[in-house]
């Protein structure tokens, strides 16, 4: 069966809520609810069609749009490979101008159904923030974190790993306990750096393997989150081959910890990241003020170790 190819588009705005259509009378899947969008034309690129299609859709003219996550699909009558693009920024007012129904909604309450297969996972990878913090308590003083986790997380942290390889079982468990309690209210999503039997027992949110435990990994936790950390074009494969819920990839730009170590670079990152299948974000010298830069390079946002806390 051949594969016919289409370009999606989440138009979204700064609140967070995307844009849905309903598959209009006439139409395969008729009455079901997507992401806008269409086939790719033969000699078009993905971002050539993404900007034609929304026009003849929905007469909105793309002024920003950014490469994000390329899935396949199985339907009973046809294979499809679906090109995704967040599109943050536009002329005119959507409206259905093949007679479709519209609908903003947020990513992690839906009130539309049903919802085509396709396009479950992508609402899920649409609930991971721009920013993931990971925890820096060896150069900050276990007080100075907690200090700067609460500040961060005032100012809108939703996503952190604990990483602190220093500490001792019991002393990064009683961490573990604080850094929890401090987040939960936020709604703050705390992954663990370690196995994932010790995420699970200490009530983590969810696991970061090393990319080592990565590539020991032959089928991925279903009860909490799973990422992994990743440097090279194998580790990425091995973590969208087991479905995780994102990757990170590094180091994109020179660090303290690894002074004068390879880089990969913007276009080193994007050669990586684009294509992929699952969120990736970019890691290494990472600041707040290269998110924009990273969104154009197919990351999904940026991972900071140093950079969060100085901000917070």
């Amino acid at each position: 069966m051949s594969i016919v190819r289409v370009a999606v588009a989440i138009l979204q705005r700064p609140d967070g809520q995307v844009l849905m259509a309903d598959r209009p009378a006439g139409k395969p899947w008729e009455g079901w609810w997507e992401f806008p969008g269409g086939k790719i034309e033969a000699g078009e690129t993905p971002h050539h069609a993404l900007v034609r299609e929304l026009y003849e859709e929905l007469g909105v003219k793309v002024e920003k749009a950014y490469p994000w996550l390329v899935r396949r699909f199985e339907y009973p009558d046809r294979h499809v490979e679906l090109h995704f693009f967040i599109v943050r920024e536009w002329q005119n007012e959507p409206h259905g101008c093949e007679g479709q129904r519209l609908s903003w909604q947020s990513p992690s309450a839906l009130t539309v159904q049903p919802v085509l297969p396709a396009n479950e996972p992508i609402l899920a990878a649409l609930n991971l923030p721009p920013v993931y913090a990971i925890s820096n308590a060896a150069e900050l003083g276990k007080q100075g974190f907690l200090d700067s986790l609460k500040r961060a997380l005032d100012q809108g942290l939703r996503l952190l790993q604990l990483r602190e390889k220093q500490l001792s079982l019991d002393d990064l468990r009683r961490l573990a306990e604080q850094v929890i309690a401090i987040s939960e209210p936020y709604h703050a999503r705390v992954l663990l750096n370690g196995d994932i039997a010790t995420a699970r027992e200490w009530g983590f949110a969810g696991v970061h393997l090393s990319s080592d435990k990565l590539m020991t990994l032959s089928e991925r936790p279903q009860d909490m989150l799973c990422a992994a950390s990743c440097h090279d074009a194998g580790q990425l494969v091995h973590a969208q081959s087991l479905g995780l819920d994102f990757a990170v990839l590094s180091p994109v730009l020179p660090t303290l910890s690894h002074p004068g170590a390879p880089v990969l670079g913007w276009d080193g990152f994007a050669g990586l990241a684009q294509g992929s299948s699952l969120p990736v974000y970019a890691l290494g010298g990472m600041q707040q003020a290269y998110i924009e830069q990273a969104w154009q390079h197919g990351a999904h946002g940026v991972a900071m170790m140093r950079g969060i806390w100085a901000q917070a």
